[in-house]
């Protein structure tokens, strides 16, 4: 029931993220592109180099990219619904939508803001390609180190909580996570790219391009685990919203 659940859920987030590319990311990512043609023009000047050719592979790339997020996000689904299944006791809230709902928080920190904070997203127009293998070992050591700050502020949370009750609880596990973010980034290598500042304006990438482009992924993943989180926690809380409703048995409040 629960991966079913994680599956549907997975399913419906990835055709959340998978819209928001289309709609938000891919304008970003063709004015990158404009930019990296440009210099590609510049330093390989052949006829015929740009064309209808090119629209028509980037209009496949970004077909294969959308159902590539959507499986991507079906998998996540039935993660996220097996790692439910084993933690359900353990994470916080008072049902089963807000345990839903807190798992995909700390699933949003661990796989989509430890990261961007780390190392954060480029687009295509900036970036050597020679540095791709150690940006994407940087990349999965940001989210290895953010599963094991929420691992080390759930430890925290169990010492406090015989001896430390409510909201002083909640505000020194605060104070643990951005402790240990802090110094996560102080020891998480940076990028080995940097970003170029100098130069014809119309072969560089600006300010405005990379964080137009950092904001729409940032949007694209959140919504994705909050369609995640907010879908499973409905199909998961509403069998026994039925049952109890079958009982005569009043609803419990849902929140977290």
């Amino acid at each position: 029931m629960l991966l079913r659940n994680g599956a549907i859920a997975g399913f419906a987030a990835g055709a959340v993220a998978a819209f928001l590319q289309w709609l938000v990311t891919e304008p970003v990512i063709r004015r990158a592109l404009e930019i990296e043609d440009r210099v590609t023009a510049l330093e390989s000047p052949e006829p015929g180099h740009h064309g209808d050719g090119a629209l028509v592979e980037r209009g496949a790339q970004v077909v294969f990219g959308m159902l590539t997020v959507g499986v991507v996000a079906v998998l996540f689904g039935v993660v996220f619904a097996f790692v439910f299944a084993k933690a359900r006791h353990r994470l916080p809230g008072l049902s089963d939508f807000g345990r839903a709902a807190w798992l995909a928080t700390f699933g949003f920190f661990a796989f989509t803001l430890m990261p961007m904070l780390a190392i954060p997203a480029n687009p295509p127009a900036v970036g050597n390609p020679d540095t791709v293998t150690r940006r994407t070992l940087i990349y999965l050591l940001a989210i290895l180190v953010g599963l094991l700050v929420m691992g080390a502020v759930a430890g925290v949370n169990r010492l406090l909580e015989p001896r430390v009750d409510g909201a002083a609880r909640l505000a020194l596990n605060a104070v643990a996570f951005m402790a240990l973010v802090a110094v996560a980034l102080v020891v998480i290598p940076n990028s080995p790219d940097s970003i170029p500042t100098t130069g014809d304006a119309s072969l560089i990438a600006g300010a405005d391009l990379i964080w137009d482009f950092r904001l729409a992924s940032l949007l694209q993943l959140g919504a994705m685990w909050v369609a995640l989180g907010l879908l499973f926690g409905v199909l998961t809380t509403r069998p026994a919203r039925v049952a109890r409703a079958s009982d005569g048995q009043p609803e419990p409040a849902l929140t977290s």
